[in-house]
C-alpha cells in the first residue's frame, strides 16, 4: 500500500498528514478543532479532503482520546468530546469515500515510536507519553497489543497509591497523579509556597505567587538551576521511573520509550526516571535492564502512527 493519511485530534486543532511507506509527512493540512461532537466529524473530513488533493490515498488512520472498541471501529468513550459508542469509522468513510481506522491515540504515538523513531530494533517496547495526563502503548513481539476489548494501556489510571489523591477519572491514587505535567505544576506549585526563597527564580518568570506557576515556568526555571524546579522534575520522575519498574515486570520489554511534552526537557527529568527505574525494579541486580528512551517523533508521532496502522489495515 502506498500513500495514506493520519489524523491527530487534539484540543485545538485537528491535523491531517499525507504519510509515505518511510514515516514521512509529505503535506499537512490544520483545521481547528469545533466545540461540537459532529462538528469534530466534519472537520476531520474537511482536513483529509483537503490534505488529500493531488495525492492516491489508500486508506485513512485517526488517533482519538479515549476508549476505541476492538474492531477499530467506535469511539466508546472520549474524555474531551461528546463521543459515547460514536461510530467514527463509519461516518467519517461516509464523508471521505476511503477505507478508515480508528486507534487510540497513545496507541497511535507509540507505533508512530516503534516503527520510525526511538523503538526502531525493538520487538518488544512499551511507550508512556508524559502530556497533561499520562498515556501509553504496548508492542510485544512487533505488534500493537489492544487487549480483548482494545482500551488495553490505560496506564495512567493504573492506582499507585490507595485512596490518593482524585483523579478526573473519578478514581483515586491514579499513576497520572504522580507522574503527569499536571502533577509537575502541582510540585512546583507547593514548593514554592513552602521555600519561596528556594523559588526565586521560578516565581519571577510567572506573576510572583505559587498559583500564577505554569509548566513552562518551570522548565525555564530548572534550566536555569532553580532548586525549586529542579526537585519538581525529580518528584515527577521518581514516581514515573518507579511505575517503569512495575511495567517491567508485567511485560518485560526492550525498551521502553517516553514521550509526551515533559519529556522533552531530555535528561534533566529522563535521568532520573532512569536512576528511579533501576531503583525499583525488582531483581535488578539479577537480570537485564530495559533502555529508557527518549521518544523521536515529538507531535508528529500520532498522526505518524496513525496512518501507518491503516497501511496495516
Amino acid at each position: 500500500m502506498g500513500l495514506t493519511i493520519g489524523v491527530d485530534i487534539g484540543g485545538t486543532k485537528i491535523a491531517a498528514g499525507v504519510v509515505d511507506e518511510e514515516g514521512t509527512i509529505l503535506e499537512i493540512s490544520k483545521v481547528p478543532t469545533p466545540s461540537t461532537a459532529e462538528g469534530v466529524i466534519d472537520a476531520i473530513a474537511e482536513a483529509v479532503r483537503t490534505v488529500s488533493t493531488g495525492h492516491e490515498i489508500e486508506a485513512v488512520g485517526i488517533g482519538a482520546a479515549g476508549y476505541v472498541d476492538d474492531k477499530r471501529a467506535t469511539v466508546l468513550f472520549a474524555p474531551n468530546i461528546n463521543w459515547r459508542s460514536e461510530a467514527l469509522k463509519d461516518k467519517v468513510e461516509q464523508r471521505v469515500h476511503l477505507p478508515v481506522v480508528v486507534e487510540n491515540d497513545a496507541n497511535a504515538a507509540a507505533w508512530g515510536e516503534y516503527r520510525f523513531g526511538a523503538g526502531q530494533g525493538h520487538d518488544d517496547v512499551v511507550c508512556i507519553t508524559l502530556g497533561t495526563g499520562l498515556g501509553g502503548g504496548i508492542i510485544i513481539g512487533g505488534k500493537l497489543h489492544r487487549g480483548r476489548f482494545g482500551v488495553a494501556a490505560e496506564f495512567g489510571h493504573v492506582r499507585v497509591v490507595p485512596d490518593g489523591l482524585l483523579c478526573g477519572c473519578g478514581s483515586q491514587g491514579c499513576w497520572e497523579q504522580y507522574a503527569s505535567g499536571r502533577a509537575l505544576v502541582r510540585y512546583a506549585r507547593q514548593r514554592a509556597a513552602a521555600t519561596p526563597d528556594s523559588a526565586e527564580i521560578l516565581l519571577g518568570l510567572g506573576d510572583g505567587t505559587p498559583a500564577g506557576i505554569e509548566g513552562r515556568h518551570i522548565s525555564q526555571a530548572a534550566r536555569q538551576g532553580c532548586p525549586v524546579a529542579v526537585d519538581s522534575f525529580r518528584e515527577l520522575a521518581r514516581w514515573a521511573g518507579a511505575g517503569l519498574a512495575d511495567l517491567a515486570s508485567l511485560f518485560d520489554p526492550s525498551a521502553f520509550i517516553v514521550g509526551g511534552g515533559v519529556s522533552d526537557e531530555g535528561d534533566l527529568v529522563l535521568e532520573p526516571i532512569r536512576k528511579s527505574f533501576r531503583r525499583w525494579l525488582v531483581g535488578g541486580q539479577w537480570r537485564p535492564h530495559a533502555q529508557v528512551l527518549a521518544a523521536q517523533l515529538g507531535g508528529r508521532a500520532g498522526l505518524v502512527g496513525a496512518a501507518d496502522l491503516a497501511r496495516q489495515g
